[in-house]
């Protein structure tokens, strides 16, 4: 499966599940459960592609600052929710982190407290294998790499954040009282 071809899958079922990450999940599983075992595998390796190329420090800031806190498992269901939201996005949030500002349900939560998370979306091609084969997911023979994580800073820092994310910022970090 080339990379086109897992955006590509991830759109449909976009389109066809709803906006819902547990329902974009849903389909996702059912239309690659369809395909060769080998997509599946495929999908499987550039899912862990796109996971470690969005194993940044800034973007966990802003998973951060979006949902109120987010420890190592909530920044990796964080991703799974940002993959439900298509490459496009998904891009430009790896690339700029403080652009998820400009999405309109980060603007909603920013008043609600909702929180986004996307766990159903990691387990796609390991629900969809043992869908279309009665199997287990082949293990990786290659895992992807560890991204190096030595420029954290302190998520709690207001200033910090209005630094690195000023957008987001603006939406999450409670302005200074007067």
């Amino acid at each position: 499966m080339r990379t086109d071809d897992f955006w590509q899958l991830i759109d449909r079922a976009r389109a066809d599940g709803g906006g819902e990450p547990h329902a974009v999940a849903a389909r996702a599983v059912a239309l690659l459960a369809e395909r060769d075992p080998e997509d599946i595998v495929g999908y499987a390796h550039h899912q862990a592609r796109v996971l470690s190329a969005s194993h940044k420090v800034d973007l966990w800031g802003a998973a951060y600052l979006i949902n109120g806190g987010v420890s190592d498992e909530g920044f990796h269901h964080f991703r799974g929710w940002l993959m439900t939201q298509g490459r496009e996005v998904f891009a430009r949030a790896v690339a700029d982190p403080d652009s998820l500002a400009g999405l309109p349900q980060v603007r909603a939560a920013s008043l609600s407290g909702e929180e986004f998370s996307g766990s159903e979306m990691l387990a796609v091609p390991w629900d969809a294998y043992r869908r279309a084969t009665a199997a287990e997911l082949p293990a990786d023979r290659e895992p992807a790499p560890v991204p190096d994580l030595n420029d954290f800073w302190d998520f709690d820092d207001e200033e910090e954040a209005k630094r690195r994310l000023p957008k987001l910022a603006a939406l999450f970090v409670e302005p200074p009282a007067e």
